[in-house]
């Protein structure tokens, strides 16, 4: 290791931190749970962090989704996402009601953005206040967010806008930077969450001591749009959130070509591993996975932090792979052995399997010290959303608050009398 009285004037020497975390509905019950969640992921990176020079510490996938189920005991304990649904828009129909009529979307999307204030404000606050106490340059993982703009002191919601977005913070709490996720998986359409696909030519580079940091959302990293578009922004470090909603050793199938199944290991090493050993600009990335089996669904996975061969010449690789350089961290999965062993073992872990090892995952943490010549990357110029995110995190401006029911009750008795005289 250089010492930093050899360093080149300018040299980024850092630490990179991936955490990988099991979650579970209860996490999300309150306010207090999901602060607690939270910090105890920090916590986890506590003992990795380096003293004398910024640590970077990043986080998964959709932490901010299952936010939804907060202060409703009984969707919490409702067993299925499905039944769930149901109990949370029967709760908050007064809330979601109007956002339904008025944006016209659909209930699961009108649902969120009706919490979306107490949320956001939630989430934000929690990261902002957990960069601060550890000190870290911290990539928050991702969430549903609306859109934003600043009026006066408010920040103003988008109508009908929900995107999966990453927040990335620096040391003092203050906003660097978001992206939001431009290629959705089927869960996160339609039929599933309903979310908003990111536009390609929004994603930028933020340029900071811990790399120039382009972020790609899980899926976003597989794809050759998302990553062309960072590399061509100038990116050294990638940053993949992750939330693989399926046992780690089953087969996939995902568009453009659902029925070509394969191991998900070996379709992983599409993401980060091949974007740092095969790129142009992209020197090492970081790609935390969540586990654990949230009410009906199984997450699971292997974290990595990736580089170009030369930097990892060590052999090694994801379950049901042939290990290969270009790994600087990589956090074992659960078990070793033949394929037919592994692909039981995964199904054994996956929610409502009933067997005795169902959701017992591993968790852990990776890091790896990171070194990048002095940066050439100039500041992107921040968007108006971006500018609301960092008042609101300033203490500068407050959420707007969704428009009241009343309006629309008085509208829909006026048409009904209205029908009534004309009888």
């Amino acid at each position: 290791m250089t010492s930093p009285e050899q360093r080149p004037p300018g040299q980024r020497s850092f630490r990179a931190v991936a955490v990988q975390p099991q979650w579970s509905a209860a996490d999300f019950a309150s306010a207090e749970a999901f602060r607690a969640w939270m910090r105890s992921q920090l916590e986890m990176a506590r003992p990795h962090l380096a003293q004398g020079r910024p640590n970077l510490v990043v986080l998964t996938e959709l932490n901010g989704l299952p936010l939804v189920l907060r202060d409703v005991p009984l969707a919490v304990r409702a067993g299925t996402f499905e039944r769930a649904a149901l109990v949370l828009f029967l709760r908050w129909l007064p809330r979601a009601l109007p956002v339904l009529l008025r944006e016209r979307v659909s209930p699961i999307r009108a649902l969120q953005l009706a919490l979306s204030a107490k949320n956001t404000r939630l989430y934000l606050e929690t990261c902002r206040d957990l960069a601060r106490e550890y000190g870290v340059y911290l990539c928050c993982g991702s969430t549903p967010m609306p859109r934003y703009r600043l009026e006066g002191r408010y920040l103003v919601r988008e109508a009908g806008t929900l995107h999966n977005e990453t927040v990335l913070l620096d040391p003092q709490g203050e906003l660097i930077g978001v992206a939001d996720k431009v290629h959705l998986t089927p869960a996160e359409e339609g039929e599933g969450v309903d979310l908003t696909p990111g536009p390609l030519g929004e994603l930028r580079v933020f340029p900071t001591p811990v790399g120039d940091l382009g972020v790609a959302i899980s899926l976003d990293a597989f794809r050759a749009d998302v990553i062309g578009q960072l590399e061509a922004g100038g990116c050294t470090v990638l940053l993949q959130p992750d939330a693989n909603g399926a046992p780690w050793t089953a087969q996939e199938g995902l568009p453009p070509d659902p029925a070509n199944l394969r191991d998900q290991p070996v379709a992983w090493l599409e993401s980060c591993w091949q974007a740092t050993t095969t790129g142009r600009s992209i020197r090492y990335a970081v790609n935390p996975m969540v586990v654990g089996n949230l009410l009906d669904l199984t997450f699971d996975g292997q974290s990595a932090i990736t580089g170009r061969a030369k930097d990892a010449p060590e052999p090694r690789s994801y379950a049901l792979t042939e290990p290969r350089p270009g790994f600087l961290a990589l956090l074992p999965w659960v078990e070793e052995g033949l394929p037919e062993r592994l692909r039981a073992a995964g199904l054994e872990r996956a929610a409502r399997s009933g067997h005795p090892w169902e959701n017992r995952y591993r968790t852990g943490t990776l890091h790896a010290d990171l070194t990048l010549p002095p940066g050439k990357v100039p500041q992107p110029p921040r968007t108006d959303h971006e500018r609301a995110l960092a008042a609101l995190l300033r203490g500068e401006a407050t959420l707007a608050g969704g428009r009241p029911l009343w309006p629309l009750l008085a509208v829909a008795a006026a048409l009904l009398l209205t029908v009534r005289r004309k009888r």
